[in-house]
């Protein structure tokens, strides 16, 4: 029996009150709270994984077969080079996982090219992303001190018959489309790195060799954007370039490394000691090719010899390279390189016996 002015109503008041207490509105706050700040974390986390994954980043620095690939073998001994270098044991291809952490300890991505990566960063991420690996030799190549011969294209090479010799070496740098068809009794078979641009590789298959390294430079944006375009199956733009480039790409991805740009900037400002600041009415120069080809030598080799790098200038209608018949008179139209400074930089090197010049009169 309900109490004397207990009205129904109070009761069904005083029950709602009591499930209030015992449920209240907000006791699921908390957990669905919990809930979306869980929600907000795990997508910050998959947004930064998957931007690594994107532009290469190594998530958690650990190290990844890529970069357990750098670990070459060093040789205990030092090379006479060596004074020449700032970072001696600086790791020459640039690798998709440590691409930010390398630029940026190197001052890579504080230069524009060709001496660095500014501002095309996210290029070159892309392009890393897309290629098999970084690996500097073989996995199984264990020889840690490595005699190298950087074969030119100096037509100094012509009926030298060095071929047999320079296979003999254990690393063989050649550059641009110096060709080893039809020259082999004079510059050899063997390539294990050949170093290229857009306006310098070559566009037959015939002249690939499958066990070699095809090494990019990267000298302006627009060769970075040809690689892209090659590598989509694009249209090429050959906008921007001083002479035709390749429409195609004979080699294979698993066969392409990304030099570093840091190399360049080493032969340009270490090596040949090229101003950083020319007059507005001079164009800026930059090393050649073989001065480029030699740098590498220097950070993966404990012996370098060179071929080919001899230069008659005293007779403009001498053969500039072995093969064609192209004249030394070429040389001298050219105002994007300091030929002179290289000639003295080469000549110093071979009286300090850093280096063996292999084509010597």
């Amino acid at each position: 029996m309900l109490p004397i002015n207990f009205h129904p109503t109070l009761l069904r008041l005083s029950e709602r009150e009591d499930l209030r207490e015992t449920h209240p509105r907000s006791a699921g706050r908390p957990t669905m709270r919990g809930y979306q700040v869980a929600l907000v974390l795990c997508s910050i986390f998959l947004y930064y994984l998957l931007h690594c994954l994107l532009w290469g980043t190594n998530v958690f620095w650990l190290p990844t077969a890529e970069i357990k690939n750098k670990n070459i073998k060093r040789c205990p001994k030092q090379p006479p080079f060596a004074s020449l270098l700032k970072f001696p044991q600086f790791y020459p291809f640039l690798c998709a996982a440590d691409f930010t952490k390398t630029t940026s300890k190197y001052g890579t991505s504080d230069f524009a090219l060709p001496y660095g990566t500014r501002p095309s960063g996210i290029h070159f991420r892309w392009v890393l992303s897309k290629l098999q690996n970084c690996a500097l030799f073989d996995e199984f190549d264990k020889v840690p001190c490595k005699r190298c011969v950087v074969v030119g294209n100096g037509g100094v090479l012509k009926n030298k018959t060095l071929g047999e010799k320079i296979d003999s070496y254990d690393v063989i740098i050649r550059m641009n489309n110096g060709p080893v068809l039809g020259h082999e009794e004079d510059v050899g078979r063997r390539t294990t790195f050949r170093l290229f641009y857009p306006e310098s590789v070559f566009s037959d298959p015939a002249h690939n060799d499958h066990n070699s390294t095809a090494v990019f430079i990267v000298f302006k944006p627009q060769d970075l954007l040809w690689l892209l375009n090659i590598m989509k199956g694009n249209k090429i733009n050959t906008n921007g370039f001083w002479k035709m480039p390749a429409l195609n790409l004979i080699y294979k991805r698993y066969q392409i490394r990304i030099l570093d740009p840091y190399i360049i900037r080493e032969a340009a400002y270490n090596l040949l000691q090229i101003p950083k600041v020319f007059p507005k009415n001079q164009k800026p120069k930059h090393p050649t090719t073989g001065i480029i080809a030699i740098t590498l030598a220097f950070h993966i080799c404990s012996e370098v010899h060179l071929a080919g790098f001899k230069y008659n200038f005293n007779n403009p209608n001498s053969s500039l390279h072995y093969y064609g018949n192209a004249t030394m008179s070429l040389m001298k139209q050219n105002a994007y390189h300091n030929v002179t400074a290289e000639q003295l930089f080469l000549t110093s090197i071979i009286e300090k016996n850093m280096v063996i010049n292999l084509t010597e009169d």
